[in-house]
């Protein structure tokens, strides 16, 4: 029998939320709705086990995780999974880069470390991957601050035997998956661009961070996208009334024979959440294959499911 896997995670917001029920709702149903890859390593999307978790809400820590991850302002819906206690209480996360040793502590028994916090907050990543070092733990980065394409982050982590993954999710179905096959798509049938902008609208959390602290968002989106000197990324924007759904608006402006005029806008809408939640699946069974079979460093099956792989610009 396959032993499951057993995760810790930093951040008990929307992304969290979507993970927790999906696999609830997938060990209970066998559903494979969805799914990218249903076993990796002999690992299923049903086989992890939530060990840890760290907050900084004091509204969420101490609270059981699966009542945790319906607090607000967390806004992704319930889906049909009947979630039992989880039995891990929500831990306060680190304040500074201090409690490192505190954290450690704390991940003993865990396998791999998500860490799903907010964007643009590079000390407190870094901490944290300080700590999944120290406890012998793999960690992966779902944020567009650097670790994972670090080179001296990869050098340690490769250095002690443990895995690293990052930085940031291609989300499952997203803007910048979209948006880079329709810009290869272009290239591959001999057009010419002119021209492209993107622009993206969200409801959660992470939106109202990103658009206050956008930092590494923007040259981490640029590192997903071919031909990124012709597009556009337009600023972030927070509207509440969106909940835990994105709405995208592309355009591609190119030429094609004899010069003439090709021009596409396609909008589309999605569940945040979810995106990173069919990342993440494969992100933590990818890292505890690794650590299993005594791979540290970067796992490069992982590369597609990240807008900034290693050899991407920080």
């Amino acid at each position: 029998m396959i032993k499951r896997v057993r995760v810790a995670v930093v951040g008990v917001g929307n992304n969290t939320s979507a993970l927790v029920q999906g696999i609830a709702l997938y060990r209970q149903t066998g559903s494979l709705v969805g799914i990218r890859t249903p076993v990796i390593d002999g690992l299923g999307v049903a086989d992890i086990d939530f060990v840890a978790a760290f907050a900084t809400s004091d509204a969420k820590v101490g609270k059981d995780l699966t009542e945790a991850i319906f607090m607000s302002p967390n806004n992704f819906p319930r889906l049909a999974a009947d979630l039992a206690p989880a039995g891990v209480p929500v831990t306060k996360g680190l304040v500074d880069a201090t409690e490192v040793d505190r954290v450690a502590a704390a991940l003993a028994g865990a396998e791999v470390l998500l860490y799903s916090a907010p964007s643009g907050r590079p000390d407190t990543a870094r901490a944290y991957a300080e700590a999944a070092r120290v406890a012998g733990v793999a960690f992966i980065n779902t944020t567009s601050d650097p670790i994972g394409r670090d080179p001296q982050w990869i050098e340690r982590f490769e250095a002690a035997g443990l895995p690293l993954l990052g930085d940031d999710l291609a989300s499952q179905f997203g803007t910048s998956v979209l948006h880079n096959t329709l810009l290869r798509l272009l290239a591959e049938r001999g057009l010419t661009l002119t021209s492209s902008y993107q622009v993206n609208l969200g409801g959660t959390e992470d939106f109202r961070n990103l658009v206050d602290n956008p930092n590494t968002k923007k040259q981490s989106k640029l590192n997903a996208l071919s031909a990124a000197d012709k597009v556009q990324l337009a600023p972030l924007g927070y509207l509440s009334q969106l909940k835990s759904q994105k709405v995208a608006h592309l355009n591609i402006e190119a030429q094609g024979w004899g010069e003439t005029t090709v021009s596409l806008d396609v909008k589309l809408k999605v569940h945040d959440p979810s995106g990173a939640a069919g990342v993440n699946i494969d992100l933590i069974r990818i890292a505890a294959s690794a650590l299993r079979n005594g791979r540290g460093g970067y796992p490069t099956e992982a590369s597609p499911l990240l807008k900034s792989p290693p050899g991407t610009s920080i």
